[in-house]
């Protein structure tokens, strides 16, 4: 851990956005994971209920499907059963409109992870001109330079390296 830590502060004034950006990243690929485990474990079983138990009536099916309110499968079945006598149309636009609100959910997060894509690497790039800026600072041309001097420099290279590593990381865990 302490080598993490060690890489983030020798990574320049960039890496604070950058572990920012990582942290909203995993954090959103964990909601999302929890998301589809939810709704793919349970969603067969909730579909197959809901079916079977409107071949007999359509009372029991909205019952089961209101009990599984908190799943997208089960507001996607409810929102037609909740109608009183639809026609097939009526049926068929509220599960459409249904379909799309769900859809919205499913979809969520993906402009978050579609701008870390986008800004990791730039990110990545500012800390690469911000570390050879640090290096050409830090040289004595045509001075001799001392291993002090050459320490400085190398310092600089490994901060644009760091930098330029961890937007990459960030953008493809993204």
């Amino acid at each position: 851990m302490s080598n993490l830590l060690d890489l983030a502060r020798e990574g320049g004034p960039v890496m604070p956005p950058m572990l920012g950006l990582s942290v909203a990243t995993i954090a959103c690929g964990l909601e999302r994971a929890w998301f589809w485990y939810q709704l793919l474990s349970k969603e067969d079983k909730i579909v197959h209920d809901v079916l079977d138990a409107v071949q007999f009536s359509l009372e029991e099916g909205r019952a089961i499907a209101e009990q599984a309110q908190n799943l997208p499968i089960g507001r996607f079945l409810l929102a037609p059963l909740k109608l009183r006598l639809p026609t097939p149309e009526t049926f068929r636009l509220a599960m459409e409109a249904a379909a799309d609100k769900e859809f919205v959910q499913m979809r969520k997060g993906d402009k978050l992870l579609e701008t870390v894509v986008a800004i990791a690497p730039l990110l990545g790039l500012l800390g690469t001109v911000t570390g050879l800026i640090t290096t050409f600072g830090n040289l004595n041309v045509g001075g001799g330079g001392s291993g002090e001097q050459a320490s400085a420099a190398a310092a600089g290279i490994g901060e644009a390296l760091i930098a330029t590593a961890s937007g990459m990381i960030v953008a493809i865990l993204a």
